[in-house]
C-alpha cells in the first residue's frame, strides 16, 4: 500500500490478463472508500488511470509495460479515409444524452453485443446489477450517448465521462448485426467532435496495447498520445 494526495493505493494480487496470452497482470487501484471527485479523478486520468464503476485504476505489471494509456489531441486529430467513410455512412444517426440508469432497451444491447463480441469474457452474463456498477461511478458526470437512426431504432450506446480537459471514453456497445455502419469507429469521431465543441482538448481511449488486437483499432486515431516515462507523447508505431 501507498499513500499520496490523501489517498491509500493498493496493488492487486496478480491475475491472468485479459488482453496477452500467458501473462499475468496486477493493477494499482485508489481506495474505492476514498472521497473522489471530477478534479480529482482528472488528475489521475493524466497520470495514466481509469475507471471500471468506482475503481480507479493503473496497470502496474512487474515485468511489463505493454498498457500504454492513450488520448486522442482532438485539434490536432485528422481522420483517415476508412474514417471519413465511417462518418459520412452514419450522417442518418441522432446522438441522445441520457442519465446513468437502467434502462431495459440500453440493456438488452449490451447483452447482445457482449455474446456477439465478446463471448466468455466474463461480462457475458451481467445482471442489470453488474451492467450499472461497471457503468456508474456515483461521483463522476457520467452520460450515456444514444445512437439512433431515422427510425428511432437504437444502433448504439456510448458511456462517457467529462473530465477537466477532455472527454473519457468509458465504454460503448452497439447492435452487432450493423458491421457495415462502422458504429465503434463512429462513436470515437463524434467523442472528437463532442470534445472539441465542448472546448476541451483530448479524448482519452483508456490503455492501447501494440500486441492486443482488442486495442489495434486505437492507434488508427492520428495523432494518438501515449504517456510513458511520466510524460505524454505521441506515439510512433515500429
Amino acid at each position: 500500500m501507498t499513500s499520496y494526495w490523501n489517498f491509500d493505493f493498493y496493488l492487486s494480487p496478480p491475475q491472468p490478463c485479459s488482453y496477452l496470452p500467458d501473462q499475468t497482470a496486477t493493477n494499482l487501484f485508489a481506495d474505492p472508500e476514498a472521497a473522489m471527485d471530477i478534479a480529482r479523478y482528472s488528475t489521475l486520468v493524466r497520470l495514466g488511470f481509469r475507471r471500471s464503476g468506482r475503481l480507479v485504476y493503473r496497470p502496474r505489471c512487474l515485468h511489463c509495460s505493454a498498457c500504454q494509456p492513450a488520448r486522442i489531441p482532438v485539434a490536432q486529430f485528422r481522420p483517415n479515409r476508412s474514417q471519413r467513410r465511417a462518418w459520412k455512412f452514419n450522417q442518418d444517426l441522432s446522438a441522445y444524452y441520457r442519465p446513468v440508469e437502467f434502462r431495459a432497451e440500453h440493456f438488452d444491447l449490451f447483452r447482445r453485443y457482449l455474446g456477439t463480441r465478446h463471448p466468455q469474457g466474463g461480462m457475458d452474463d451481467s445482471t442489470p446489477e453488474d451492467y450499472l456498477n461497471f457503468i456508474a461511478s456515483g461521483w463522476n458526470e457520467t452520460s450515456l450517448i444514444e445512437f439512433r437512426d431515422g427510425k428511432e431504432q437504437l444502433l448504439a450506446v456510448a458511456a462517457v465521462d467529462a473530465l477537466t480537459d477532455g472527454l473519457s471514453a468509458v465504454y460503448s456497445f452497439f447492435d452487432p448485426n450493423a458491421k457495415k455502419r462502422s458504429l465503434g469507429t463512429y462513436i470515437i469521431l463524434w467523442e472528437i467532435g463532442e470534445a472539441k465543441a465542448l472546448n476541451l482538448p483530448y479524448v482519452y481511449l483508456g490503455y492501447w496495447i501494440k500486441n492486443s488486437h482488442k486495442m489495434s483499432y486505437k492507434s488508427t486515431f492520428h495523432p494518438l498520445e501515449v504517456y510513458q516515462d511520466k510524460k505524454w507523447s505521441i506515439l510512433k508505431e515500429t
